[in-house]
């Protein structure tokens, strides 16, 4: 384990951004009616609860928090992305979703082929509290694995 340590500042990260990937599958999959191929298909999609950047932000904050100090250059460039990226998943993408969904409803008035004019994905951010909920596992998950891997 000694010779990973330089290593975890990265990998617990990396391990809470799998975590929750799965857990976010499980979720999807029992709110969809236990459909498996639905879940397949539309699952791992932007938007859904929970956030899995926003777990993957706070885990790394904390993980180079813990291993860099807060002090540290590292600490806030961190920070510094981990707001961005939350700030994008639920205000910028969400806007994005908005002009989505007008933009099909113009092309369901005019009638156009959806083989010219496919579908755009309406859901691409995150509600408010699927980036809380996310964030929350990513700080819990992280503490976690830094206990258990001292």
């Amino acid at each position: 384990m000694k010779m990973l340590t330089p290593y975890l500042v990265v990998l617990i990260p990396l391990i809470v951004l799998a975590l929750v990937r799965v857990l976010k599958f499980v979720i999807f999959y029992f709110r969809h009616n236990r459909d498996f191929k639905y879940t397949l298909e539309h699952a791992m999609t932007y938007g859904h609860m929970p956030s899995v950047h926003s777990a993957l932000m706070a885990s790394m904050v904390v993980s180079v928090g813990h291993y860099e100090g807060i002090g540290s250059g590292a600490f806030a460039i961190a920070l510094i992305m981990a707001i961005l990226t939350i700030d994008d998943a639920t205000r910028l993408r969400v806007y994005m979703g908005e002009h989505s969904r007008y933009i099909n409803m113009i092309v369901d008035k005019i009638g156009a082929d959806e083989t010219d004019y496919p579908r755009l994905k309406e859901r691409m951010g995150h509600k408010p509290e699927e980036a809380l909920v996310g964030g929350i596992l990513g700080l819990a998950l992280t503490i976690l694995l830094i206990t258990f891997l001292k």
